[in-house]
């Protein structure tokens, strides 16, 4: 039974959320969140069922946050006008059939490289420790480890640019299979450039000069700011005076269905490419055109020549995002600049991360049994009580040590910037915000302190303004960054999940100034949000994950944000105020008291787990270099070994120790308070380390690891660099293809209340670059999100759809 219908679609879309929501009367003009008490998990059911009716056109969750009744909804969905074009990949072929035996061979070729690379360091690491230990004092020590330290840091710049032109020569556009011989030469590329010092000086004109010689053809006066390299650097082209923001991906490549395409990115003069964006292949911004924050190209897009647009897809905008005015910066500034960071890296940094480590080992008298190059001594237990001593002296030291480096460092730099000051690029103030972004954003001591009350007086000691602190004990995750944390401000009562980047820092192709961000009271931040300086949000916002923070309007409060570009829906919803009565009074103090002591025995662990690999990675390189100055070149070869080996090791052992956290169970849907038991547990879980994972992207390991780690995998499926929260609620298809900067994030957190479910990837499925797939989310077999959707929980992909965008929906046709 259902109220007075009007027209046909009101009738059936009656029909349909009667059923979702279990009510035998739906009357048209009933709010779904307000009267219904309806969710957006909910609200997506409904949206699958609608797209399964034959008589209803496609509706987004946009489409039910803009038009919340049935009428509104009818009403809109029967004027709709024609559709924008689909995103880019709705004509993409079905994914190549599986090889297995071509897979194997993939992995065999792949490690191969790997181990020749480790073998070929161990030799170099050996004959440099040899050369540095037969000469005695500091000065000899310090001049060699000059010389030796320098060497090498020029062959590990050259040998991906020779690598680059003797595998491939000039990329051009082109397709072909993965794990072929063709795509084993690309990640071979692909792999060194990933693992060269170079990328430390992203925001430097030598990271310019570098890709040039790559094949890159870049201007004068180009600031590149992203520590993603493009791949494919002969198709990227980059005009003079651009500026490309941090966290961008430019790939020149793009993984898909099974197959690896080349293409074309081409750039502009004075073009302003934003943070967390993503331009895929074959797109084009004109001179002078400008992409926002968290906004996203699909191939073929072009920005016209002096246009800005922002949102994923991009669509035209009257934001400026280039807020400050030119400053004078000479050719000249540029180049003292890059020749001063070369040197600091050369003549400091270098030297003392060689020689220091040697004189620290040998002028240590307790520890002769861990450099005894007889190697007599590597089964007695001295040499293992020497390892065990140096390892948590090292581990002490680098705690110590290392938080009073990032609260006390900085802090010194910080009087030498001026907030809302324009500073030209290249010279000494710009060393100093980069310095003050480098130490402040060490990522150990958030991983440590985050989603516990403990990361709300380490962000204080680094320079956060928080205000009045409401304790909630999850205020912050584990992953938060800043250009300065002296002008971030936090609103009391705000909680923030993971990946925040505060942009409080405006650059254009000359001149750069730093302003304060702040973040009102009493709101929740989603994944994955840049939040820049000037944001237009105030008191109790809701703004969702990867959601685009506006810039102009009128201050939003009050409501949630969703999408790129934003649009309005609730703040919250009943399901999420159903444990509001734990977060007040007596009983919060209570369990807030509980979670605090258990967030103390988790960072206890962390530590215990992290110190324990140190050890052990330590004894394996100290048995190595002792068994070098006993065998020699083949002692080189060792070393070269105790790489491999000690990437083997921590591989295996975080696996066991999450198995050993989890109980080698797989998880459960979970729909709970924060202060439930069960969330701190699931807290424990996400303090594993797992960087050591980047390794293995793009071969065959990173699946059995994943299968290891409890992902329900399928065959030959190709990870470019996907990252799965919730392994064991996570299942994938056969031959899917997980591109780079992926996400399947199988959980969420609103306020107090954290909610997961399983999530589904059928065969053959794609995920565009920088997608993020949330929970309860099933996709059918051949399914593709285009790069940087974001796939909302609750939705079904019907087998072979193309969906894109931010939230992703289905195209619709006329």
């Amino acid at each position: 039974m259902v109220g007075k219908i009007d027209t046909g679609t009101e009738n059936v879309l009656a029909e349909v959320l009667s059923g979702v929501v279990s009510k035998e009367h739906i009357p048209v003009d009933s709010h779904f969140f307000d009267d219904l008490g309806a969710n957006s998990l909910t609200m997506a059911h409904f949206c699958a069922r609608v797209r399964k009716h034959p008589d209803l056109p496609s509706v987004s969750m946009k489409d039910v946050y803009g038009h919340p009744t049935i009428r509104s909804l009818a009403a809109a969905l029967d004027t709709a006008p024609a559709p924008p074009p689909a995103p880019a990949g709705t004509g993409t072929p079905a994914p190549l059939p599986g090889s297995t035996p071509r897979y194997l061979l993939c992995g065999a070729l792949q490690f191969l490289v790997f181990a020749a690379y480790c073998l070929l360091a161990g030799l170099v690491m050996g004959r440099g420790y040899e050369w540095i230990s037969a000469v005695d004092g500091v000065v000899d020590v310090y001049l060699r480890s000059l010389v030796f330290g320098a060497a090498v840091f020029a062959g590990a710049c050259i040998v991906p640019v020779v690598a680059k032109w003797l595998l491939v020569g000039r990329w051009k556009e082109t397709e072909f299979p993965v794990w072929s011989l063709a795509y084993v030469r690309f990640w071979t590329v692909k792999a060194l450039l990933h693992a060269n010092p170079m990328i430390l000086f992203a925001g430097s004109p030598l990271y310019v000069l570098y890709l040039r010689a790559l094949g890159a053809r870049i201007g004068k006066g180009v600031t590149i700011l992203s520590h993603s390299v493009p791949v494919c650097t002969d198709l990227l082209t980059v005009g003079a005076g651009t500026v490309i923001r941090k966290d961008s991906f430019l790939l020149c490549y793009q993984a898909q269905a099974g197959r690896i395409r080349t293409g074309r990115v081409t750039l502009g003069s004075e073009v302003y490419v934003g943070e967390k964006t993503v331009l895929d292949i074959g797109t084009t911004m004109g001179d002078g055109a400008q992409l926002g924050h968290s906004s996203a190209l699909y191939g073929g897009a072009t920005v016209p020549a002096g246009e800005r647009w922002h949102g994923s897809p991009a669509e035209r905008t009257d934001v400026d995002y280039v807020r400050i005015p030119p400053a004078h910066c000479s050719t000249l500034r540029r180049a003292a600049y890059g020749l001063a960071g070369l040197l600091q890296m050369l003549v400091i940094y270098v030297p003392l991360a060689v020689g220091g480590t040697y004189l620290l080992l040998t002028l240590v008298p307790a520890l002769d049994k861990l450099l005894d190059p007889t190697a007599e001594d590597l089964g007695s237990a001295a040499f293992y009580a020497e390892a065990l001593g140096f390892s948590l002296a090292a581990y002490a030291g680098f705690l110590v040590l290392g938080l009073a480096a990032v609260s006390l460092l900085p802090r010194a730099l910080s009087p030498l910037l001026r907030p809302d000051r324009v500073y030209p690029l290249y010279g000494f103030r710009y060393s100093v915000q980069r310095a003050i972004a480098r130490m402040t954003n060490i990522k150990f001591f958030k991983w440590l302190c985050g989603d516990s009350s403990y990361i709300v007086p380490y962000l204080r000691a680094i320079g956060y303004d928080l205000s009045t602190v409401e304790q909630t004990g999850s205020n912050f995750g584990t992953e938060v960054q800043h250009e300065t944390p002296y002008l971030a401000t936090v609103g009391s009562g705000t909680m923030v999940a993971d990946g925040l980047s505060i942009v409080n820092a405006d650059f254009s192709g000359t001149s750069f100034r730093i302003s304060r961000a702040t973040i009102g009271p009493h709101n929740f931040l989603g994944n994955n949000i840049a939040y820049p300086s000037g944001g237009r949000t105030g008191d109790n916002c809701l703004l969702a994950t990867k959601v685009m923070v506006p810039l102009d309007g009128e201050l939003r409060e009050g409501v949630g944000l969703l999408g790129s570009p934003p649009f309005e829906i609730p703040r919250t919803v009943e399901r999420d105020t159903r444990f509001d009565d734990l977060r007040e009074g007596a009983e919060l103090q209570r369990r807030l008291a509980r979670k605090n002591r258990f967030n103390l025995r988790s960072m206890g662990l962390f530590l215990f787990v992290r110190w324990l690999d140190w050890f052990m990675l330590s004894m394996i390189g100290f048995a190595a270099f002792d068994l070098y100055g006993a065998h020699g070149t083949v002692g080189g070869l060792l070393i070269g070994a105790s790489l491999i080996l000690g990437l083997a090791f921590s591989t295996g052992y975080y696996v066991l120790v999450e198995r050993l956290i989890g109980r080698f169970r797989p998880l459960e849907p979970k729909l709970c308070s924060i202060y439930d038991p069960y969330f701190w547990w699931h807290e424990r879980l996400w303090k594993v380390p797992d960087n050591h994972l980047v390794v293995f992207n793009g071969t065959p390991f990173k699946n059995l690891v994943w299968r290891l780690l409890g992902v329900r995998l399928g065959r030959r499926v190709f990870d470019d660099g996907c990252y799965i929260t919730e392994r064991t609620l996570a299942s994938i298809g056969d031959d899917c293809t997980l591109a780079a900067h992926t996400k399947v994030q199988a959980h969420s957190q609103e306020d107090g209340t954290f909610k997961s479910e399983h999530i589904t990837i059928g065969a053959g499925c794609t995920l565009g670059t920088g997608a993020l797939v949330h929970y309860g989310v099933s996709m059918g077999d051949g399914a593709v999100l285009a790069p940087d959707s974001f796939l909302m929980k609750g939705e079904e992909m019907p087998p072979g759809a193309h969906w894109g965008g931010n939230p992703a929906v289905a195209p619709r046709h006329a």
